[in-house]
């Protein structure tokens, strides 16, 4: 039982992690094979080739990749339909993120507990991607892959298919629950294996490039600090282009974390009003050394916020406050009308022209 000796594992380095012999043959067969198709041996360096062939290429994908080379943090709000996918990219953003816990919630007004499936999360994540503009990426949340390292390499199919840029996959058992209620995580082998049947659709799937962001739950799951960095090191290992630890606990946690695997971007997530990670601003996250931080609750929460508020004015006064409303024609210009109006004049055959 590996959960037995987890507190004993001491704090990682990742040249120095032991790796399995069966890792160190896969490995092997990683660096001839990207020798014939020039990406690197462990991972896609984050500019990498996913535009070498044109058949595996994918905008998105390669807009993340150069995001991620640069020396600017990404901020990552969280959508959960097309509508806030839109809004994001139109406030500026340069990166979105589709989020598991609000897809659950506004999509089935249920919890993030594994209740949500793979093709009800594929659906919503196609309709965000054709919401916004072409290449411009968006990170899907895959839970855990919705079952073991196959139905992960479907997964990530059907993601890159999907149009999504990168895909975040995580090591929970089933159900999967949100990192900061409770998690529970699977053996390392398993866990190992999950991410690079990942990175191995990525590099060989009929769908094109993707970037892999592989996330570890067991700082919750197993209350174990040295445990979650062994597995982010692995899962660098296996092949993985971004790291995640979900609820680490103090900044010196979220120090130690950047500390492993130098050269793979990382990934934080600040939950506002309770989570267990301390919030940080995005300038004190980048002097950390992270290269995005995703905004997971913010924006479903607002939502929830005005939508309780207008609702209670129409119950209490008959009728909402309009100073905090927007205009009818701001709100038709939010859902697209004047492009579609200017778009269908093309086509329209009864006005002579």
């Amino acid at each position: 039982d590996t959960r037995a000796t987890m507190t004993t594992v001491a704090p990682p380095r990742a040249a120095l992690i032991k790796t399995p012999a069966w890792a160190r043959r896969r490995r092997f067969d990683r660096v001839r094979r990207g020798s014939d198709r020039g990406f690197d041996s462990r991972r896609r360096s984050p500019v990498a080739s996913a535009s070498s062939s044109s058949d595996r290429s994918n905008l998105a994908a390669s807009n993340l990749r150069e995001l991620l080379a640069g020396d600017e943090i990404l901020r990552a709000p969280c959508a959960h339909d097309a509508l806030t996918a839109a809004l994001i990219e139109r406030a500026g953003f340069k990166v979105g993120f589709m989020s598991g816990f609000c897809v659950s919630a506004a999509r089935l007004a249920m919890p993030d507990a594994g209740l949500i499936s793979y093709g009800e999360m594929e659906d919503v994540g196609r309709h965000i991607t054709q919401a916004t503009s072409r290449g411009f990426p968006f990170i899907g949340d895959a839970d855990d892959g919705y079952g073991n390292a196959m139905n992960a390499k479907r997964t990530v199919r059907g993601y890159a298919r999907a149009g999504f840029a990168g895909i975040l996959m995580e090591d929970q058992l089933a159900p999967k629950a949100c990192g900061h209620t409770k998690p529970r995580c699977l053996g390392r082998d398993e866990a190992v294996a999950r991410v690079r049947a990942a990175c191995d659709e990525r590099d060989e799937g009929p769908n094109g490039d993707i970037v892999v962001f592989a996330r570890s739950d067991s700082r919750s799951a197993m209350d174990s600090l040295d445990e979650a960095l062994w597995r982010v090191a692995a899962f660098a290992d296996a092949g993985a282009d971004a790291l995640f630890v979900d609820a680490l606990r103090t900044k010196d946690e979220l120090k130690a974390f950047c500390k492993v695997a130098p050269g793979v971007p990382k990934m934080a997530n600040m939950l506002e009003g309770g989570g267990r990670t301390p919030i940080c601003s995005p300038e004190e996250l980048q002097d950390m050394g992270f290269s995005v931080v995703a905004y997971p609750l913010t924006v479903l929460g607002a939502y929830v916020n005005a939508t309780e508020r207008v609702l209670r004015e129409i119950k209490e006064d008959g009728y909402p406050d309009e100073s905090k409303l927007p205009t009818f024609e701001s709100l038709k210009a939010t859902c697209g009308f004047p492009g579609y109006y200017a778009d269908a004049e093309r086509y329209d055959v009864t006005s002579g022209k």
